[in-house]
């Protein structure tokens, strides 16, 4: 999951959201759905915005630049914690 969050985070990432967003949008416009134009708002929002939607689903933080940095933090390992309960 994180390889995920790390590449939704990226630049790279951000532009695919953003250009996934406005083919959504144009494709609502285009056919008359109106909904699908809709929908592409939230892509293309979040990707102009820098935020990723699915982050705190993973406990991680929804701005862009915290998620990233947060994904550059090795993660606790939980080995603490396991030999405190073994006490």
């Amino acid at each position: 999951m994180n390889d995920l969050l790390r590449f939704i985070a990226s630049p790279a990432g951000r532009w695919i959201r953003m250009g996934t967003g406005a083919s959504l949008i144009l494709g609502g416009l285009l056919f008359r759905r109106w909904w699908l134009a809709i929908l592409g708002l939230a892509p293309l929002g979040a990707g102009a915005l820098d935020l990723c939607l699915m982050a705190p689903l993973a406990g991680k933080p929804l701005k862009g630049e915290d998620l990233r940095r947060s994904l550059e933090e090795p993660e606790e390992s939980g080995g603490e914690e396991a030999a405190q309960l073994g006490q």
